[in-house]
């Protein structure tokens, strides 16, 4: 049985950062949830309203064999704008800033080369993605699992978010692009 690492990221909505995980091979689960704040449990209306200091993430399982904690980190940072300080698109507060929450020293420096290799392909912008110490994983509630998956496909929202996040997966990471 191959052992399965994990890796907590943030960039903007949940929802989002969740459908392009989906169709990563060697990732086998991708789990909305809240990291990074003050509040025990904290709800979604708490988290959206910017009160808790959560930020909306996802924790992805992947099986290392078959894609590096690099590469996840290099495709979190492809596929969302890590320019912007809290905030994605039309989604501002600090529970969408983007951030990585590495579970160890390994992550931690992976976290630190993804940031500057982004900076060095991308000559004029810079990232503003942190790199905080993990708190208590909160798993979001049970109807944003999946989203994309269900709900998401009638959100007027998430049609306009989702797919183009998913075209740059689908075009800069072509190789680690389940087959449909």
């Amino acid at each position: 049985m191959a052992t399965t690492q994990q890796a907590i990221i943030a960039g903007g909505c949940f929802w989002c950062t969740e459908a392009v995980f989906r169709d990563v091979i060697g990732v086998s689960e991708v789990e909305s949830g809240y990291i990074g704040g003050h509040t025990a449990d904290p709800t979604y209306r708490e988290v959206c309203s910017g009160s808790t200091g959560h930020a909306e993430a996802i924790r992805v399982t992947f099986d290392p064999d078959v894609i590096s904690v690099a590469e996840v980190f290099d495709i979190f940072l492809g596929t969302h704008d890590p320019t912007q300080l809290n905030r994605q698109g039309n989604d501002i507060g600090t529970q969408y800033r983007s951030a990585f929450f590495p579970l160890d020293e390994v992550q931690k420096a992976e976290a630190e080369a993804a940031i500057a290799r982004w900076n060095e392909e991308n000559a004029g912008q810079r990232a503003v993605t942190t790199i905080e110490a993990p708190t208590q994983w909160y798993p979001a509630e049970d109807y944003h699992q999946e989203y994309w998956e269900g709900e998401g496909q009638r959100n007027p929202y998430c049609l306009a978010t989702i797919p183009p996040k998913l075209a740059k997966l689908r075009k800069s990471y072509q190789a680690k692009v389940k087959a449909d």
